[in-house]
């Protein structure tokens, strides 16, 4: 037909430019509408200068078109993220080698430090099976409990808590120490923390039994 469509009523390309129309245009659905289109007009099109890149020193001297809208480059952004964390983790692992160190110190600290002085605290006859006595080691201001088990054996403990200093209390029918302030538990044979917020046992006193005396003769701090 003189009009350019075939018997069917499909529109065809005209001569010469058929290749160059967008079928999305120029097809039957959208007869009755003018123009046509470039056949690659929806592709994606990225203009070099407006967008984001990886950091250029270059662009502190010629700073593209959108720097003025968008002030941060996501890229630039991420390496100075990279930057930080890399930081973060020298920083942590400064910190770890120096707790490390400190724990060593004190470890050291502690078995160069001078035992003290050898204290009678009880005399077994004064001490039933099962009962409690209180004294002062290594000083007047340092309380502990000395609990006798059996007839043979006497246990000795720092009344501290190991979690906030609150005294414990022993609790000899449960086999406890309980620390009153945070419901904490010890052990009271070992003094080995078994429950609540104290992070290690409690110190214990080591004892000698000379006869019917029982002597305090130094300290174990234990950290498990």
């Amino acid at each position: 037909m003189a009009d350019g469509r075939t018997d069917e009523g499909a529109p065809t390309a005209a001569t010469g430019t058929g290749s160059n129309i967008d079928p999305r245009v120029d097809e039957w659905s959208r007869r009755g509408l003018t123009g046509t289109a470039r056949s690659g007009m929806y592709e994606p099109t990225r203009d070099p200068d407006d967008v984001s890149r990886a950091p250029n020193p270059e662009d502190d001297e010629n700073p593209p078109r959108w720097r003025a809208d968008f002030p941060i480059d996501w890229p630039k952004d991420e390496l100075v993220a990279r930057r930080d964390f890399a930081k973060f983790l020298v920083l942590t692992s400064g910190a770890f080698v120096v707790g490390q160190g400190w724990i060593a110190a004190q470890h050291l600290v502690r078995k160069n430090r001078i035992l003290p002085a050898t204290r009678k605290i009880g005399s077994l006859s004064d001490i039933p099976i099962g009962g409690v006595k209180e004294f002062a080691f290594p000083t007047e201001h340092d309380p502990c409990l000395l609990v006798r088990l059996s007839r043979e054996e006497v246990v000795a403990f720092s009344q501290s808590c190991t979690h906030l200093s609150c005294a414990v209390v022993p609790k000899v029918d449960e086999g406890v120490f309980l620390c009153p302030c945070h419901e904490g538990y010890f052990d009271i044979r070992t003094g080995k923390n078994i429950a609540g917020p104290p992070p290690r046992p409690l110190p214990r006193i080591v004892l000698r039994l000379e006869g019917d005396d029982v002597l305090a003769v130094g300290i174990e701090e234990r950290m498990v």
